[in-house]
């Protein structure tokens, strides 16, 4: 019986055994099943992860989804990207650029609204000018994704090369969802970075001196870096974690807009080695003029001076100085190429001030020396005492006066180098305001072309003109109505902070005439927008023997600063004198035209270096009093 029991135990096990291995067999495969299942899952995620920009078509990876969009709806990425020389956040911009463009049957290119998708794909086009093109995404509103699981924001720059060490293998999941949250970010000249309403942390590099270059006609918006920085727009933006080489360690985008804005200065300052834009400037009549009379013919105040030359660019304005008697001229510049430009062209015209090669060598004759570098870094690479300075002269303005905002540069050259009492050349500047008519806007051209009607084309751009500034001309004979002095700074005395202002101005029809290609009804005026436009001043203060003015205004020959225009959303109706109108009718139309505009104009330094923020309010005031107020217009230049 005992061999019996134990034969009967035996089989059991074994049977058991095979049950229990027959089991897990099943459980195996059916583990190895849903691998397969969950990696057939993974697939049609990937496969339907990434939206085409222009249609309803999906693509597993993002190689694959921009070729489909340059092959089939002309919309190049990598080569738009390359040629406009976009960051990571400029990239990011324009896929929500795009996206919000297209669910509005826009063509993201030209601007022309389609009756729908369909004529949309039908009329999309290869790009012909990028530059012409890349203000329209230059919004900060553009870093908040316009579909909220847009996967290929998270992956689009996964090939780019070359980023620096600290970001090459940041999270971009973590830099989305900071983006998805707006708060600014301040980094200001001392590396300091203030979080509004929180903690402070530091930065790792400087930032200062950055901006984009223009001319022409065009549309402006945001460039490209400055010396106060208030970057981002992010709100919620703190340090995340990163590993790189093993290593746990803490980026914040404060530390990306660092980045950026080291890569935009040097983008600033290279741009101006470029021998076309120098020309412009040399060209323009009225501005060389102006500042060659006020050096070289006011000898009390240049006459064995001390000079410094804050951005000299090829050199013109230190050769003056050289040329009226200066005793020594100091040339500041930080582009690396111009100052071995302007080095080379004192030598050629016997001005330089250089050193004894040999021994037996006398020191050149001539007082002008040329220092690479910022104006903030020149005890770094010039032995000179502070408040050494007789005379500070540079030529700082910007579209609008203080766009690319050097005058903090200048400030502060005057703070650290200036003696008391010591000249700034020039040493006041102000700007104007007026109104202009139907002639100022691109309406005339297109009313009539070769005896053809296109006039909708015109409508669309006065449309999207309301949008942007504009850096063109106003001729004066389309300016409606009186000029209004908006805003005056001393720049002798003047505090860095007071560059942000807020001023009013109140706007009459002018007398004398109407502007030309102005709609005309009932002596109605119709005021399209407004012009803004500078002047600078060599006052007596400082030329005592030849005051001069530098004007950009629309009523003398035209500078390459031109004027910088501010369309109104509608144009609004104006009349003088004693008329009748309509009292139920809205102030600003043609039964009751506005008897005058009231404007609030606030410019402010803005949050990309060296741009400026200016936000315009606009109120309507009928000869009965009333008042209408047109919706606030916020600008970014």
């Amino acid at each position: 019986m005992a061999n019996n029991s134990e034969t009967e135990t035996l089989e059991t096990r074994k049977i058991v055994e095979e049950d229990e291995e027959s089991e897990e067999e099943e459980e195996t495969v059916e583990d190895w099943g849903d691998w397969r299942d969950d990696d057939d899952e993974e697939e049609e995620d990937s496969e339907s992860g990434f939206l085409c920009l222009f249609c309803d078509a999906k693509y597993s990876s993002c190689d694959a989804i921009f070729e489909h969009c340059r092959l089939s709806h002309h919309f190049d990425f990598h080569s738009t990207k390359t040629a406009l020389g976009l960051d990571f956040y400029g990239s990011f911009k324009l896929i929500n650029y795009v996206r919000s463009q297209v669910a509005e049957n826009r063509c993201w290119s030209c601007r022309l609204t389609c009756q729908s998708n369909q004529d949309l794909q039908s009329h999309l086009h290869e790009t012909v000018n990028f530059k012409d093109i890349q203000f329209f995404w230059g919004d900060d509103k553009y870093l908040k994704p316009f579909l909220q699981e847009d996967k290929l924001l998270y992956s689009f720059s996964d090939d780019d090369e070359g980023e620096d060490d600290y970001i090459a293998s940041f999270d971009k999941e973590e830099v989305m969802k900071d983006l998805r949250q707006f708060e600014d970010i301040c980094i200001d000249d001392e590396n300091t970075v203030k979080k509004f309403g929180s903690e402070t942390c530091s930065a790792n590099e400087n930032g200062k001196e950055v901006s984009s270059t223009s001319n022409g006609h065009l549309n402006i918006a945001s460039s490209s870096g400055k010396a106060i920085i208030n970057g981002l727009d992010t709100s919620g933006v703190g340090p995340y974690e990163e590993k790189a080489n093993g290593k746990d360690s803490r980026v914040s985008l404060v530390n990306l807009a660092a980045r950026d804005i080291k890569k935009v200065n040097e983008s600033y300052f290279g741009s101006y080695s470029s021998f076309g834009i120098h020309r412009e400037m040399i060209s323009d009549k009225v501005r060389t003029d102006a500042y060659r009379q006020a050096i070289l013919e006011n000898p009390s105040c240049l006459k064995g001076a001390v000079v410094m030359d804050v951005g000299c660019g090829t050199g013109i304005l230190s050769l003056f100085a050289a040329q009226a008697g200066a005793s020594r001229v100091i040339a500041v510049e930080a582009s690396e190429k111009m100052a071995a430009v302007a080095t080379q062209i004192a030598k050629d015209n016997g001005l330089w001030r250089g050193r004894p090669q040999n021994e037996g060598n006398e020191q050149s004759t001539g007082v002008m020396e040329v220092v690479q570098c910022m104006v903030e870094e020149v005890g770094k690479s010039l032995q000179i005492q502070p408040h050494s300075v007789d005379v500070l002269v540079s030529e700082w303005m910007g579209y609008c006066l203080l766009y690319e905002s050097m005058l903090s540069s200048v400030l502060f050259a005057r703070d650290r180098w200036l003696k008391p009492g010591g000249a700034i050349l020039p040493d006041t500047a102000t700007m104007f305001v007026a109104g202009f008519g139907r002639g100022g806007t691109s309406l005339p051209f297109w009313d009539n072309v070769y005896g053809l009607n296109m006039s909708c084309i015109g409508k669309e751009l006065v449309q999207d003109a309301a949008r942007f500034p504009i850096v063109d001309i106003v001729a004066d004979n389309d300016v409606v109505t009186n000029a209004v002095l908006l805003q005056t700074f001393d720049l002798a005395t003047m505090k860095p902070d007071e560059v942000d202002f807020t001023a009013s101005a109140e706007l009459e029809p002018k007398l004398g005439g109407l502007e030309s290609n102005s709609i005309k009804s009932n002596s109605t005026t119709w005021c399209y927008g407004v012009v803004l436009w500078f002047e600078t001043g060599f006052t007596s203060r400082f030329c005592k023997e030849k005051p001069v003015v530098l004007s950009t205004s629309p009523y003398i020959p035209k500078t390459h600063w031109s004027q910088t225009i501010f369309t109104f959303r509608e144009p609004i109706a104006m009349a003088s004198g004693n008329f009748s109108t309509n009292k139920t009718a809205a102030i600003g139309t043609d039964t009751c035209p506005a008897g005058r505009i009231h404007l609030r104009v606030s410019i402010a330094r803005a949050s990309e270096h060296r741009s400026i923020d200016i936000s315009m309010e606009t109120t309507g005031i009928g000869s009965d009093g009333r008042k209408l107020s047109w919706p606030f217009c916020f600008f970014y230049i």
